[in-house]
């Protein structure tokens, strides 16, 4: 078993891809405009032992829209009615930027089922930000810099990865099928500008994330691209610190996508994380 599938959650259609995998589940959630695609290394030999799920959260992909617009608390809430759906107790949480963020506050809402976490290039650590992202959480600049077309496209590859070679066609498509999502853009606007405005990532916003982080009980890798313009190193390196029993591990010559940059050495903090949780 290793199909994708659609299943109703709280009247949304949520697109997701399950591994079936005998072990532990994994939940792999992506980052603001992403989807399920970007998790696509995670499918291989290196970690067919679990049980992995990838989704596109709502707004995201080809999943619903459902009730925008939704903040990082809100996503947590929606993922856990996900899991629910599936029938999924407890679980290893892997996020990258904004899934990262959403699978720590998913541990705030219910520690008890979250057997570790792997928080890739994590959004809400910190203040700063990528500076297109501040720029568009102004009124109307947000819009025209965030209107559909192949320079957004173009623009969005630049930004996640170090090296755009990395984005092979079938990358490429999902990002411009994402991109040209039918409100897609106007989700992504509202969800940007919940958790940030012109001078970053909201104080209220990352508090909240290390705080929970502060108080976590369970094992924590923190992964981080080195060369990453979206999330800058020291947010992972300064949240590793306050986090009781975590690890960092830093990837040479990786942008903000650690998972589809760096597969290899991903899937093996993910595996050994994975494994310590059984």
């Amino acid at each position: 078993m290793n199909h994708e599938a659609h299943i109703t959650v709280q009247g949304v259609p949520i697109r997701y891809r399950d591994s079936g995998g005998p072990g532990i589940p994994i939940l792999l959630t992506h980052g603001i405009g992403g989807s399920l695609e970007l998790w696509g290394s995670q499918f291989s030999e290196d970690l067919q032992a679990y049980r992995l799920i990838a989704w596109d959260m709502p707004g995201h992909g080809l999943s619903g829209m459902g009730e925008q617009p939704y903040d990082a608390d809100k996503l947590a809430r929606f993922a856990w009615q996900f899991l629910d759906a599936l029938g999924i107790q407890r679980l290893v949480l892997a996020g990258n930027s904004l899934g990262a963020a959403v699978s720590v506050r998913m541990a705030g809402l219910a520690p008890d089922r979250v057997a570790g976490l792997v928080l890739a290039n994590a959004a809400s650590l910190g203040r700063e930000v990528f500076a297109p992202f501040r720029v568009m959480t102004l009124p109307v600049l947000g819009e025209l810099m965030n209107k559909p077309g192949k320079a957004a496209v173009e623009r969005q590859i630049q930004a996640i990865f170090h090296k755009p070679s990395v984005a092979t066609s079938p990358i490429r498509e999902a990002i411009a099928r994402n991109v040209h999502k039918p409100e897609g853009g106007k989700a992504f606007l509202a969800t940007l500008r919940s958790m940030s405005d012109l001078g970053g990532q909201s104080k209220k916003a990352f508090s909240h994330t290390l705080g929970i982080l502060r108080a976590i009980q369970v094992p924590v890798q923190f992964v981080h691209g080195k060369h990453d313009t979206v999330v800058p190193l020291q947010h992972s390196v300064a949240a590793q610190a306050l986090t009781p029993g975590s690890t960092l591990l830093v990837l040479e010559d990786c942008g903000h996508t650690p998972q589809l940059e760096k597969p290899t050495e991903f899937n093996r903090s993910l595996n050994r994380l994975a494994s310590a949780c059984v």
